[in-house]
Parts: structure tokens; sequence; C-alpha cells
């Protein structure tokens, strides 16, 4: 499974409802589920993103739909970024000439 990080930012919509905003965090975990993949951390951060998250799914189109019921609620806008582990990064370093 290929891990991603996902950097969010809340919405109009979502700073107005943040008291909410744990329990959206459960609700993405399900959502996650029904696609076949993991939220395998949420972190509430400071700074440019409001949110960050890793995230544990077979391939980009699945990490794509995730995000996309994500944006669609309306309360958190995202970006996702595709993570490499060591044994990953060396497995495309032995690739480069």
């Amino acid at each position: 499974m290929a891990m991603y990080i996902v950097l969010g930012c809340f919405s109009d919509q979502g700073i107005r409802t943040v008291k909410d905003t744990t329990k959206r965090a459960d609700a993405a975990r399900e959502a996650a589920k029904k696609l076949g993949a993991t939220l395998k951390e949420v972190y509430w951060t400071i700074g440019q993103y409001d949110v960050v998250a890793l995230v544990e799914a077979p391939d980009d189109a699945t990490v794509t739909a995730f995000g996309l019921n994500t944006g669609k609620a309306g309360n958190l806008r995202t970006e996702t970024l595709r993570a490499f582990t060591q044994t990953e990064m060396e497995a495309i370093l032995g690739k480069v000439a």
C-alpha cells in the first residue's frame, strides 16, 4: 500500500463548525475504510495548514476519491502528497543513472 500525506485547510464552513472537527476525523476514517484506504493519523497543526493526515491507500485513484469526498463535504480543502518510505526511495534511486 502507498502512503500519502494530506494537507488540509479549513474552509469558511469548516472553521465555523470547528468544534466538530474531531467528529469529522472519525467520519473520515470510516469513509477511507469504505474505499479500501486507512486514515492512519490526523494531526491538527498551526501554520499554513490546519490539518495533516497520513493515509494509506492501494493507489492514487483511491486516495483521490478520498480527497474528493472530503472536499465535497465542504469543511476542508486538501492537497495530497505521495510519500515514499526509505525502502521505496532506495528502489527509486536504484533506477537513477
